[in-house]
């Protein structure tokens, strides 16, 4: 596999994972995004970092 075919894997994973909760639970996801609406820029850039700091962490283990 080329690192274009893992990409795009990796993005359909992905797009495929964001839609489990919308899809299961519209009522939870709803009030999650609401929430996640009243946060400062720095809070949701601190959600962000974390994010990818543990994106990475998965990526050196494997």
């Amino acid at each position: 596999m080329d690192w274009s075919q893992a990409l795009w894997t990796a993005l359909a994973l992905l797009l495929m994972l964001e839609g489990l909760l919308p899809f299961f639970s519209p009522a939870s996801w709803r009030r999650a995004m609401m929430q996640i609406a009243q946060l400062r820029d720095g809070q949701i850039r601190f959600f962000g970092l974390i994010a990818i700091a543990a994106g990475l962490v998965i990526l050196l283990l494997l």
